[in-house]
């Protein structure tokens, strides 16, 4: 059972608060096919090349909306998450939404401290070069949540 997270807070830690969403990630079958339909039929101002994140085991596409992101995820190997998450949605789909956070130890500490499960023993670079853990989709209302620490100024 998760406890309240209302003051968010840990005993002996600094309060944390949840930041802006920074972007919905979703697993495409064709990578270019998504990327034009977003530059071309969805007129996004701005759709990056696509880069590969061999540490992710994943090819990553952003599509820049002014206030967020769309991040388009593409498998890079056999054994990418992405793959497996394809497999089961041959058509693509929603795959997490990315939220920002000011500190995400502090963070991590108090969902941990909550019952909040991360996927992962530590935070690992993600495809900003930040900070970055995802959490246990059963531990959040069946969606796979990341968590990124947001760029200092």
């Amino acid at each position: 059972m998760l406890r309240s997270l209302v003051t968010h807070e840990v005993k002996g830690s600094a309060a944390w608060k949840l930041g802006r969403l920074n972007h919905v990630a979703l697993a495409v079958p064709d990578l270019e096919q998504a990327r034009v339909f977003w530059r071309d039929v969805m007129c996004a101002e701005k759709v990056s090349e696509s880069v590969a994140q061999p540490e992710h085991g994943v090819y990553t596409v952003f599509v820049e909306l002014g206030n967020t992101k769309i991040e388009l995820l593409h498998p890079y190997g056999a054994e990418s998450p992405i793959a497996a998450f394809l497999e089961r949605n041959k058509s693509g789909g929603i795959h997490h939404v990315c939220l920002e956070v000011a500190d995400i130890a502090v963070a991590l500490d108090a969902l941990k401290a909550s019952g909040v499960r991360p996927l992962s023993s530590a935070p690992k670079v993600g495809a900003h070069g930040l900070p970055v853990v995802f959490l246990h989709p059963k531990d959040c209302g069946g969606v796979l949540v990341e968590i990124e620490e947001k760029r200092r100024p």
